[in-house]
């Protein structure tokens, strides 16, 4: 790209990338401190901050929006891309076809009485559709996929990614202290977990508190569910490409006459690093700086998406929407011990 047309496009996005990179920085110095707080959370809790006090307000919602909406898009299908090089096909199919179809029947039912709740309370389709993916597969990361498949706004992954997000936050708390009047051991609190929290830094906040036995299959459980993020992705995109047919058919097609894809690329890509994951090709030390690459991409994402929640709209124009995502919090925590409690016994 010459260097002329670089300049314009580093000043539109520079100060928005700015700001997300510095965030970033801040909750991971902040998770250092306090451990249990995920850096997924506080890069979320920041963008909110930023949002709502009067001195950052405006610079979110202006000078720094493009960038910030860059990066919330764009390092989130990065992440995801990376994401796939935490998930072992052995590791998965290790758990046995039991403990498998246990885990997708807890997707899928979790996806449907969610998405069945939302359209209850009469919230958008696709803001149903995204609350019910993000709740049942893999937090905001799901979103994101679901999101560029369906071709639904950026803007309008904001709010299912807070509130998946700061139920995961919940779970953190929460799940540890029914452990014990529940009387579940250390591997059925970490099948509980990996099956019914949302994002792999929750899992991983969640099951550690029970020990490395819990967080062991809690991983494993859950990054089970992540492997299931491509075929309903693939799903929704074949769902959203026979519209499309319809639509231009009928006529009634919009401005945009491509047809849409049935997977998006970055889940190609993620789907080509879970088979070089599998294969071995992928040595400890690559895997450990992806690891770390991907934390700080989807902790940049979320604080940008973060930074464009305003509380007093969400307060009137999100309160049935907090009403779905609770009511899928605790839909898919009630499955995720029903499933853990025959999984392991």
């Amino acid at each position: 790209m010459p260097f002329n047309s670089l300049t314009p496009q580093l000043s539109r996005l520079g100060p928005g990338l700015v700001l997300s990179i510095a965030a970033t920085g801040l909750a991971f110095a902040i998770h250092a401190v306090f451990p249990a707080v995920p850096a997924m959370t506080l890069a979320v809790a920041l963008g909110l901050l930023s949002a709502n006090i009067p001195g950052t307000a405006v610079l979110t919602a202006g000078r720094a929006r493009q960038g910030l909406d860059f990066a919330g898009k764009h390092f989130m299908r990065a992440g995801i891309i990376l994401l796939g090089l935490k998930v072992s096909m052995g590791d998965v199919l290790g758990l046995g076809w039991v403990a498998l179809l246990l885990i997708a029947g807890v997707v899928l039912v979790s996806f449907a009485g969610t998405y069945g709740l939302a359209r209850l309370l009469r919230l958008p389709r696709e803001a149903a559709l995204l609350i019910a993916t993000g709740f049942s597969i893999c937090g905001a990361s799901a979103i994101g996929a679901m999101a560029a498949v369906r071709r639904i706004r950026h803007q309008d992954t904001v709010l299912p990614v807070a509130l998946v997000t700061l139920c995961g936050t919940l779970a953190i708390g929460v799940l540890p202290l029914l452990m014990h009047p529940l009387g579940l051991s250390p591997g059925q609190f970490g099948a509980w977990t990996g099956a019914s929290v949302h994002d792999v830094g929750q899992v991983v906040a969640t099951a550690q508190t029970a020990g490395t036995s819990a967080l062991a299959i809690a991983v494993v459980v859950k990054l089970t569910r992540v492997v299931l993020l491509a075929p309903i992705a693939a799903t929704a995109g074949l769902h959203q490409r026979i519209l499309h047919v319809r639509e231009r058919a009928n006529g009634t097609a919009g401005m945009e006459s491509r047809f849409p894809p049935i997977v998006p690329l970055f889940v190609v890509g993620f789907l080509a690093l879970v088979a070089v994951r599998s294969l071995g090709w992928a040595p400890p030390v690559a895997m450990e700086i992806a690891a770390a690459v991907q934390d700080i991409l989807l902790a940049t994402a979320l604080f940008g998406l973060g930074s464009a929640v305003r509380i007093r709209t969400l307060i009137h124009t999100g309160g049935r929407a907090v009403l779905v995502a609770l009511g899928s919090w605790l839909l898919i925590a009630s499955l995720g011990l029903g499933a853990a409690l025959i999984m392991i016994r």
